[in-house]
């Protein structure tokens, strides 16, 4: 199966070697020293003072929640943000939040947008606690959040004394096409998450960094839902290759994303702007075909290909490390026999 999702991506075998030789240790007491050398490093990345290893962003985003609200209070989101879209409501069912979903500009959220939208204080309303920045965004397209944006949703929280969590689940993706540390992306952000497995390729894994204080907030949520970990260098010694290794490399999905755009934009009734693509995802819209998206990704599927299906017309394909340019020979070559053009 040739997979455009991200997610799909296998361990390198570095990776496996440091899983087989990573020393070990009981991480809920924080005696793993293969976790705490990841937690540091990713904290340095980050620019954090702290981070804390967990399962997944799903996980990571929750217990974020979790450590900056109470049952009740608001959270400001994109309208379509992974936290709000993809996470089973755990927003609302395990943190008691009410979500308020503000459209952004192809997924960046601005500013006097927010400011807009924001109830003001009345005891009928739910109390504004956090903010919520998703970079890169997944359903408007791999799209970035510059530093200047951060800069003034910071403003703005000051000002309203929120809290701003990033979760950048691709936020190594942001960096890279910006070409800045991504520290300058988490400096405004009070907290922020990243993913060890998607294009970075580990098998699992995410990290959530912020202040000491607001770290040991997050362990007590990562222990109450289900999180807390024994010998878990397992985890975090393939993230820890996947930090030294991966992060550079992420150029090359970009530069195979753009190459893949120009080709399909060249499909007779495919639309797609290659000058939309920022970072390694492709979105083609089907309708000049007459094939709908979940019709197109079910003919992929069935010719040996996986891809995202955003009805009514829309289709995304994610390059990653295991993306090189025979399997977009391939895919370009299924999509014109599907299309009949």
């Amino acid at each position: 199966m040739i997979s455009f999702y991200d997610t799909s991506t296998l361990p390198t075998q570095e990776m496996l070697d440091a899983i087989a030789s990573a020393p070990l240790g009981d991480d809920v007491y924080g005696l793993d020293p293969t976790v705490n050398e990841l937690e540091a490093v990713a904290a340095g990345l980050m620019g954090k003072e702290a981070a804390v290893l967990m399962p997944s962003g799903t996980m990571a985003n929750l217990a974020a929640v979790l450590s900056w609200t109470r049952p009740s209070n608001e959270v400001v989101l994109e309208a379509e943000a992974h936290l709000l879209y993809y996470e089973a409501g755990g927003i609302s069912g395990v943190a008691g939040c009410v979500p308020l979903g503000v459209p952004g500009d192809r997924g960046v959220l601005r500013a006097e947008e927010v400011e807009r939208r924001l109830r003001r204080p009345d005891q009928h309303y739910p109390q504004t606690a956090l903010l919520c920045v998703e970079n890169t965004h997944n359903r408007a397209g791999g799209t970035i959040t510059p530093v200047a944006v951060m800069k003034e949703l910071r403003e703005l929280c000051d000002t309203r004394g929120l809290a701003l969590h990033v979760d950048g689940a691709r936020i190594f993706n942001a960096a890279v096409a910006l070409d800045v540390p991504p520290a300058d992306l988490a400096a405004d952000a009070d907290s922020v998450c990243f993913a060890l497995s998607k294009g970075l390729s580990a098998p699992v894994g995410a990290v959530l960094a912020g202040s000491a204080d607001f770290v040991q907030r997050a362990r007590r949520a990562r222990k109450m839902l289900g999180g807390g970990m024994r010998q878990a260098g397992v985890i975090a010694a393939a993230g820890l290759v996947a930090l030294r290794t991966g992060i550079g490399r992420l150029r090359e999905d970009h530069e195979q994303a753009r190459r893949l755009a120009t080709r399909l934009a060249a499909l007779p009734g495919l639309t797609v702007n290659p000058d939309a693509v920022e970072t390694n995802f492709v979105m083609i819209d089907t309708s000049g075909w007459g094939i709908g998206a979940a019709e197109l990704v079910a003919e992929l599927k069935a010719r040996g290909m996986s891809a995202s299906a955003r009805p009514p017309w829309t289709v995304r394909f994610v390059t990653h490390r295991q993306i090189g340019d025979a399997e977009c020979d391939t895919l370009v070559s299924t999509l014109r026999e599907i299309s009949g053009r």
